[in-house]
């Protein structure tokens, strides 16, 4: 869904290192849907603990922010609320595509096919409430990281 804003915004090429110093707005859920449906294994599965329980969000928003703070961006992730009603014949539609995905994921893996069922696996990407609030838990822990680092390498005052 979304607003097609392309005609109000002049498009300029630019990379990473141009934002250095600067504070950066990440749609959350955003990043963590695009990591849920790109970090996988070879069968399309999800990366997991040793309990199951799916990590591939998480792993995402290491890297990510490790790249950010590498170079000098701070990213702020934005949580937004429940989507308008609006959005719901949309969401409908979303659903429907999953089902259909998994079922073509099903036959691709039964057939060995293994490219074809990690793409379709990429499409029946969903996500649950436990992954966004590993995700915050884990933003939270990561922001308290980066902030004692800042803390450890200011210097200590002469007494």
């Amino acid at each position: 869904m979304g607003v097609d804003i392309k005609a109000l915004l002049i498009r300029e090429k630019t990379n990473l290192e141009s934002f250095s110093s600067k504070i950066i707005a990440i749609d959350a859920y955003n990043a963590i849907y695009q990591f849920l449906a790109i970090i996988r294994g070879p069968e399309g599965l999800h990366l997991t603990d040793n309990r199951g329980r799916v990590t591939s969000h998480l792993t995402g928003l290491l890297y990510r922010n490790v790249n950010f703070l590498s170079i000098g961006i701070k990213p702020v992730y934005v949580f937004d609320g429940k989507p308008p009603s609006l959005k719901t014949a949309e969401i409908q539609r979303r659903k429907l595509g999953k089902k259909e995905a998994t079922i073509k994921y099903e036959k691709a893996k039964a057939s060995g096919d293994f490219e074809s069922a990690r793409k379709y696996a990429q499409q029946t990407t969903s996500m649950q409430d436990t992954m966004v609030e590993d995700s915050k838990h884990f933003l939270d822990y990561l922001e308290y990281l980066t902030y004692r680092q800042r803390q450890m390498a200011k210097p200590l005052p002469h007494i």
